[in-house]
């Protein structure tokens, strides 16, 4: 049996973007693969058993990075993150590494850092036989930054999965008025800060989901109090996904002013849902928004403002909700598993 190791250890961190990502590869990967296919999953331990008894589980080990039994006979590899530490125990095995983001090498400052995480990601560059970023915006930055030494570089783009809810569910948070929503780890690089600006010329609650970082929750609190709009807005911390949906399907509109996005999931499930989304121009959300978005091009109050007015006014009086969710349907997790798959099959011996 040809086996395939897929590296799932991101999965240890639950209610995040890469979580997700992991989850969805492996579920349609192993939903399209040939029968003559064996495929080995390296998981966190908790998770053990997730996907079926048709697959082989790894488990992390103190010892994994180390070495890893029973993967000496691995013919493909998949580092799922830039960030993995851990490789294939034989020099034969072929290895594909996926690149979410070079996010550090703009958010910090700090030149050590930068150099810890390029001197981590170019390991896996070297080790690679094909390098696959989730955005051209992604590949652009590897291309610039960071030496590929002749390694083919490809993009396939994440999927999304769209789940609809019961017409009955009830989220935690019950918003008392109409709502713009945001969802994502509540972080500088997500800039949530900038929403509540939007909001005094608005009979509308602000509501955020996600893990806190840091205390950058404070930042929020603060804008929200400077512009009299803290009683609307609500940062509920990570919820479930019946609530995110939720909240996706209910909201007035999606506003998303990320400052450093390797892909951006969450405005593809609210297109899903046919809402209007509310983007930065900044790194890849053009490629994922497209020309059914409305765009910020700086984050001043009032250029926000108008955009929102302009851009709702728009949505309300041409109805584009049918071509907003025909746009999100085209990242198709069946596709992203299928372009996966064709690569991992080249690379068999």
């Amino acid at each position: 049996m040809r086996s395939i190791l897929l590296d799932l250890e991101r999965m240890k961190y639950p209610n995040t973007g890469l979580y997700h990502y992991c989850s969805s590869l492996a579920t349609h990967l192993l939903k399209h693969k040939h029968a003559d296919e064996g495929f080995q999953l390296f998981i966190p331990k908790a998770l053990k058993g997730s996907f079926g008894d048709q697959v082989r589980y790894i488990t992390l080990q103190l010892h994994s990075k180390l070495y890893m039994t029973g993967t000496r006979d691995v013919q493909v590899w998949h580092m799922t993150h830039q960030q993995s530490k851990y490789y294939p125990v034989n020099a034969n095995t072929k290895m594909v590494l996926t690149i979410h983001d070079l996010n550090y090498l703009h958010e910090s400052d700090s030149e050590r850092r930068k150099n810890k995480y390029n001197a981590m990601v170019l390991k896996g560059i070297e080790r690679a036989n094909i390098i696959t970023c989730i955005s051209e915006f992604v590949k652009k930055d590897v291309m610039q930054n960071l030496a590929t030494f002749g390694k083919p570089v490809k993009v396939i783009y994440n999927g999304c999965s769209f789940q609809d809810i019961e017409p009955e569910y009830i989220p935690t948070y019950i918003p008392a008025k109409p709502f713009l929503f945001s969802l994502g780890i509540i972080g500088p690089k997500k800039n949530f800060h900038v929403v509540p600006s939007i909001l005094p010329s608005l009979d509308a609650e602000l509501i955020i989901s996600g893990t806190p970082y840091g205390d950058y929750n404070k930042k929020i609190m603060a804008e929200a109090k400077k512009f009299g709009v803290e009683d609307r807005v609500h940062l509920t911390g990570p919820v479930s996904e019946k609530d995110k949906n939720w909240y996706l399907k209910n909201c007035k509109a999606f506003i998303f002013p990320s400052l450093a996005e390797g892909f951006g999931l969450p405005v593809l499930e609210a297109m899903y849902y046919g809402k209007p989304v509310f983007l930065s121009r900044l790194t890849s959300l053009p490629e994922v928004g497209g020309e059914h978005a409305y765009y910020f091009d700086n984050f001043l109050p009032e250029h926000m403002r108008d955009v929102f007015e302009k851009g709702m006014h728009h949505y309300e009086t041409t109805h584009p909700q049918e071509l907003i969710k025909a746009w999100a349907m085209r990242f198709s997790w069946d596709n992203t598993a299928r372009e996966y798959l064709s690569i991992y099959r080249k690379l068999r011996p």
